[in-house]
């Protein structure tokens, strides 16, 4: 069985752009980054130091475990190095694995070619050692190997997560286009938002990113839901430390956070289904939610952030619809909000320039393949007497 305490390389996957919040999370937790990529980073750690990883971790994607390098010049010699490899300590041999990889090789014009060479000298290498044969396939909710091959350059890992961890396990129910929960993190970390502010949310959708504020204000680790991860599917895996670190997470937790979260969106359907998503995560005492335009988003007194996801559609209509949409985002933020601070996640930034204010930040982030800007305007008490008169 694997040794779970082995300090070895942990390389660990992120959206681009992430990776700045990525590091500021693993500096928290008191990890030094050996390399920063822009969608990763490296660090030294143990299959137990994984199991924590995936359970905090907001804007991580996967946790992969190195297991070895190698310069590799073909598919033969994919499977010769990879047949070597004590497999046997990594994999059930009466278990269920599958191989996920990422490919940049001439020789590769199809990753599943590779996936089925790394699984014949996984099986391979299994059968003569034991006698016995693993089943393969597509399920990541049991073992899981990632196969890295770029150029001549070849690494193989065990991915201790097995499904993204941006699917935490709390969204049963969605509305159009849902933000991923990484993403969303990643978003409120770059706000500069904490639990002493009151954090409003109108067009909220189906409530990701109020959920994601509400789980940060009670303390929950991102991982509370989730049930299932790659590690767990490892031969030599602690249960008991597993449950020490959920103990250790509940014991930090924080059942009256002061602030108020208000998330309103104008869709019955988008706010039905955020309230099951937010009683899913267990939180849903925590947040406000009702269905009204945004405009009537209720804003309470004291420091808050406004933070909005508005549509950027692509069709003509859809834009002369949405220019109109984007001047009241502009209005609403100007006599509602005075005094806060007011964030705009968009898509389709000549659509933010009728919003008719001067952002003091544009953050860069990718949503999906989308280049979008998360602008902050502060939005002073001055601005709100000057244009009341």
């Amino acid at each position: 069985m694997a040794d779970f305490t082995r300090a070895g390389t942990v390389s660990l996957s992120c959206p681009k752009l992430l990776s700045g919040y990525l590091e500021q999370e693993l500096l928290e937790l008191g990890y030094k980054p050996l390399r920063v990529r822009p969608t990763g980073i490296d660090i030294k750690g143990s299959l137990n130091d994984c199991i924590g990883l995936n359970l905090n971790l907001r804007t991580a994607h996967r946790v992969h475990y190195l297991l070895s390098e190698k310069p590799v010049s073909d598919p033969d010699e994919l499977y010769e190095w990879l047949v070597k490899i004590p497999w046997e300590e990594w994999v059930d041999p009466d278990g269920y694995f599958s191989v996920t990889s990422r490919i940049n090789h001439p020789s590769i014009n199809n990753t599943q070619f590779a996936n089925l060479k790394c699984k014949d000298a996984i099986v391979d290498r299994i059968r003569k050692t034991s006698g016995r044969r693993p089943d393969t396939g597509a399920d990541l909710n049991r073992t899981v190997v990632f196969l890295f091959w770029n150029q001549q350059s070849a690494r193989i890992f065990m991915d201790t997560s097995g499904e993204s961890l941006s699917r935490r396990g709390y969204r049963q129910e969605s509305a159009m286009a849902p933000m991923q929960e990484s993403l969303a993190s990643a978003l409120l970390m770059a706000s500069g938002w904490n639990p002493e502010m009151h954090f409003v949310n109108p067009m909220c959708g189906s409530g990701t990113i109020a959920i994601e504020a509400a789980m940060m204000a009670r303390g929950f680790e991102p991982g509370a839901v989730r049930k299932n991860y790659g590690f767990m599917h490892i031969p030599g895996y602690d249960r008991e430390l597993y449950k020490k670190v959920r103990l250790h997470n509940r014991v930090n937790r924080i059942q009256e956070p002061s602030c108020r979260i208000i998330a309103t969106d104008n869709y019955p359907g988008a706010i039905s289904a955020a309230r099951k998503n937010a009683a899913t995560a267990g939180v849903e005492d925590l947040i406000e939610f009702s269905v009204c335009d945004f405009a009537d988003t209720p804003v309470p007194d004291g420091d808050a952030v406004i933070m909005m996801n508005p549509p950027y559609g692509e069709r003509m209509g859809e834009i002369q619809q949405l220019e109109q949409l984007y001047n009241r985002i502009g209005t609403f933020l100007k006599h509602s909000c005075a005094g806060k601070t007011g964030f705009v996640f968009t898509g389709n930034m000549e659509l933010a320039k009728k919003i008719g204010l001067k952002a003091s930040k544009r953050i860069s982030f990718y949503n999906s393949t989308i280049e979008c800007r998360l602008l902050e305007f502060e939005l002073f008490e001055g601005k709100k007497r000057s244009q009341a008169g």
